[in-house]
């Protein structure tokens, strides 16, 4: 039986209180939004310079406020959440592009020590700086300085060691350690252009990065050396995400496609087309309105979000390749599951960020089985395994 899915529901929609200038609408992107990982904060890039740290959940009364709240000089509205905690306004002092939050640091391990043994906000800006930040204070930590252009996405190893990745217009990347004051552990080299996102495989072992040469880089996180280069679109490639058992990764492209990947091979498992999807939807037909800006995966890895440029948000279900639900949207910019799963944060080019029902599923035993394998086992593992062919290709995805 096919999956199918409600149609996404707008819960709420945040928007910036600004002081009235001439030039409020230059600078106002809402570039990225995040998610602490264990879903207690949300980080949205509200343009003008601007983070809002907002501590979660909302009571759904004070959600309902805040989305209505018309604050001045840059937000100053506060909201609580049910523990007591209060919004936060980041003033970052340039243009901010790219969002990410910390784990929290392992316990006993070197990060104590250092003194960071709390939740960090990463900031990547405009002049090329990462500004972290400590969360539960707001209070600036330190300043990552090295690339010579905008930082356009940040990503944190999900395993506590406080290692940061930067993805830069000045075509690399680079490794920081936060747990040692922030230093810069190495440099990575190999794209041609721009590069647009990044992003660390949940256990820790691979690096994706994408730029404007139509290729996404596999990095090996233990040695940092290129381990292969994913080609098949036809465009600049904006947006990746590794799925939570790190068995596939998913790259979003200005062609207007998804690519689904084995990380492990290399091989494409599936193109999801972004096509339009009904004729009474008001824009053009011209492909490049389909033209893709960000890609998630859902925490239960069954199923992906997708922003595009024609005005609607895409839920997806891995085995098929047309969206199971749609929903009508205006100038997305980029996406989010919430850690827990139920709903979808998204930004968009004026600044504000929407909150969406997504599917809650009940993950099969099978997928549950699949999932918990594959945490441990790669592609070539798998294969090697003395058990039946189809039981090796729903294990590697081949199959759902």
């Amino acid at each position: 039986m096919k999956p199918s899915a409600e149609e996404p529901v707008l819960l709420a929609e945040l928007k910036p209180g600004r002081p009235q200038q001439s030039d409020w609408k230059s600078s106002c992107e809402t570039w990225s939004v995040a998610f602490s990982p264990d879903g207690a904060w949300f980080a949205w890039s509200q343009g003008h310079c601007l983070v809002k740290l907002i501590p979660w959940p909302l009571e759904e009364a004070e959600l309902c406020r805040a989305s209505e709240r018309k604050g001045h000089g840059g937000g100053k509205a506060e909201a609580r959440s049910r523990g007591g905690a209060k919004e936060k306004t980041l003033e970052c002092g340039q243009i901010v592009w790219g969002l990410a939050f910390s784990a929290w640091p392992a316990a006993g391990g070197p990060d104590a020590a250092a003194g960071l043994s709390c939740l960090v906000l990463a900031t990547g800006l405009n002049d090329g700086q990462i500004k972290v930040w400590e969360v539960q204070t707001g209070h600036l930590l330190f300043s990552l300085l090295g690339h010579q252009d905008v930082v356009r996405d940040l990503s944190f190893a999900p395993n506590g060691s406080l290692i940061l990745v930067s993805a830069s217009r000045d075509r690399t990347l680079r490794v920081w350690d936060l747990s040692k004051d922030g230093r810069q552990v190495q440099v990575l080299t190999g794209h041609m252009q721009w590069v647009y996102c990044c992003s660390i495989s949940p256990d820790c072992s691979m690096l994706c990065s994408a730029a404007g040469e139509k290729s996404a880089l596999l990095w090996s996180m233990r040695s940092y050396t290129l381990i292969r280069r994913l080609e098949g679109h036809q465009s600049s490639v904006v947006s990746c995400d590794f799925s939570p058992d790190s068995a596939l990764l998913v790259t979003a492209s200005y062609d207007t496609c998804v690519i689904m990947w084995d990380p492990y091979t290399g091989e494409q498992l599936r193109t999801l087309r972004h096509v339009p999807l009904h004729s009474a939807l008001d824009y053009s037909s011209d492909v490049h309105t389909s033209s893709l800006r960000s890609v998630c995966f859902s925490p239960e890895g069954l199923y992906l979000a997708t922003v595009a440029d024609d005005r609607l948000l895409r839920i997806w279900a891995l085995e098929l390749r047309s969206p199971v639900a749609f929903a009508p949207m205006t100038n997305g910019l980029c996406c989010m599951y919430f850690p827990h799963g139920g709903f979808i944060a998204t930004g968009t080019r004026d600044g504000h960020v929407q909150f969406w029902t997504a599917p809650r599923v009940l993950s099969s035993l099978k997928h549950l089985c699949r999932k918990a394998l594959r945490t441990f086992l790669t592609t070539y593992q798998v294969l090697a395994l003395p058990i039946p062919r189809k039981l090796k290709e729903f294990l590697t995805y081949r199959t759902f």
